[in-house]
């Protein structure tokens, strides 16, 4: 089992500049590299080259930049124009406009108009040219402030943005009526976070409840709900909520990500259920790796588990 002292370990690890360059050097080598079932790679060019078969198998996919959080405005802008490259090279690329942002990479540590006004340079480009954006939640203390950005944004008129929920937080429930009755769209998880018990539950069965709740308030009343997880009993409650209702499979999609469990990616494909990839990359993929590895205890077992278990 991971600890506290465990997850300060991985943390300490992901900050030590030799290992970053080794594991860039030996994990993400061209053929061979340990991260690549997991990492797209370090550039968006090289992402885009390694998802170029999703369509083939019936996927749909989101493009995931890795950043670390940034600590000044200068480092804000610069992974700002990173975003806009990375729009630019999808564009060209032909694959399907649809990416991932995290508003702690935009300024959000600087300060919130910072964040705010870095998001409205990625969204404005990602609008003209047909995005859907999903920012991404992060740890709880994060939680208030990114759903009032995004509610910002939405009053504003942005309709081509989505958010993400947490389950396992105990205000999710609440949060999962409000975001509906926006007409947002929703992207649902368990949470990867270790997070306190006066926010979160801590049982497995607990958060597997929630989890259940908000999927079928969101299949109810939402609007084109994202159902993301790797639990075969969570997508098994998915699929046999939304037969009981009656709901067409394409009145929401179910998301993995890269390189799990792509056997069931496939086969929900094939049943007929929008199915779409979360594709990480970027040249911040070892803190990132080392971060989820550290943050909570099943994650390192779920690595091997994949590593160990996947066609």
């Amino acid at each position: 089992m991971l600890g506290a002292t465990s997850k300060a370990f991985f943390h300490s690890l992901a900050q030590i500049g030799v290992l970053q360059r080794m594991a860039s050097r030996y994990g993400m080598a061209p053929g061979g590299g340990f991260a690549r079932r997991f990492i797209a790679g370090e550039s968006v060019d090289e992402a885009v080259g390694a998802v170029k078969d999703l369509p083939s198998r019936g996927l749909l996919l989101t493009m995931d930049y890795l950043g670390e959080s940034v600590g000044t405005a200068v480092e804000a802008d610069a992974a700002t124009r990173d975003y806009l490259g990375i729009l630019d090279s999808i564009v060209r690329s032909g694959i399907e406009r649809n990416v991932s942002v995290k508003l702690t990479q935009l300024g959000l540590d600087v300060d919130r108009a910072t964040c705010v006004d870095n998001l409205r340079r990625i969204l404005d480009p990602a609008t003209e040219h047909g995005f859907f954006v999903r920012i991404d939640m992060e740890n709880s203390t994060y939680t208030s402030v990114t759903l009032k950005i995004f509610e910002t944004l939405w009053d504003q008129g942005y309709r081509n943005i989505g958010v993400v929920l947490q389950s396992y937080l105990m205000r999710t429930d609440d949060d999962v009526k409000h975001l509906n009755a926006m007409g947002a769209r929703v992207r649902l998880v368990k949470g990867a976070y270790k997070e306190p018990k006066s926010v979160a539950y801590q049982n497995k069965v607990d958060v597997d409840a929630a989890f259940v709740r908000a999927m079928e308030r969101l299949l109810d009343e939402g609007t084109y709900p994202a159902i993301a997880t790797h639990d075969p009993n969570m997508i098994d409650a998915t699929k046999r909520y939304a037969a009981h209702k009656g709901y067409m499979r394409n009145r929401f999609e179910f998301q993995m990500l890269f390189g799990i469990r792509r056997d069931l990616q496939t086969s929900l494909a094939a049943e007929g259920y929008p199915m779409r990839v979360y594709v990480p990359f970027g040249k911040q993929w070892f803190p990132y790796f080392m971060r989820r590895l550290g943050e909570r205890p099943a994650n390192v077992g779920f690595v091997l588990r994949g590593l160990v278990n996947e066609k």
